[in-house]
């Protein structure tokens, strides 16, 4: 059992962590997106930090075990915004984005309060958070990486744009079964961390 050799206070922290980072992460996308134009995702009912709104089963599942996952993705139409790549490039960051100021503020908890149960919480949802973000950015559909990536590649390379979106599925398969996810992970996760800890 993944679970069997946790303590209590860890599986509920952990758990704690996840719905926060998964929260904070489709919230900024749902919210940014409003921002600029487009309701889509308020109307079905993602801009909201409820975590049950967002739960993927699989991703959920990759976060318990891998500490990087996925939610489930909001809807956004584009051709809402005003400015078409722009709108696109911040939606996609918005979500990583929140979570790393939700890493920061965590830290910033840490360095003011000294109370177990919160220290923990507040650590386990900083390393979830960072984790979450780091795995999101990277260029892989349908993750936040890859909608800032195909922003900026031409119309005229679509073909391979679909050819590649529709390779995804086996390519995440394989990154996660042998392990070659972390090779990508890590670099960008380190960054990240190094931005988090400049708070702490």
């Amino acid at each position: 059992m993944i679970l069997e050799n946790m303590s209590l206070d860890y599986i509920l922290s952990m758990v704690v962590a996840i719905a926060i980072a998964i929260s904070v992460h489709e919230f900024g996308h749902a919210y940014s997106a409003h921002l600029l134009g487009d309701d889509t995702a308020k109307m079905y009912g993602r801009m909201t930090l409820n975590p049950a709104k967002h739960l993927d089963p699989i991703g959920l599942l990759m976060m318990i075990i891998f500490r990087i996952g996925w939610a489930k993705p909001v809807p956004v139409n584009p051709n809402n915004f005003k400015n078409y790549k722009l709108g696109n490039v911040l939606v996609s960051l918005s979500g990583a984005m929140a979570n790393i100021i939700t890493a920061i503020i965590c830290v910033i908890i840490n360095k003011h309060v000294n109370m177990y149960a919160i220290n923990l919480i507040a650590s386990m949802t900083m390393i979830y958070n960072v984790g979450f973000a780091a795995f999101n950015l990277l260029p892989l559909p349908p993750l936040d990486g890859w909608g800032i990536v195909s922003t900026f590649i031409p119309y005229k390379y679509n073909e391979y744009v679909y050819k590649y979106e529709s390779m995804s599925s086996i390519i995440f398969l394989v990154l996660i079964v042998t392990g070659l996810v972390g090779i990508f992970v890590e670099p960008i996760r380190d960054i990240i961390f190094n931005i988090v800890f400049l708070f702490a």
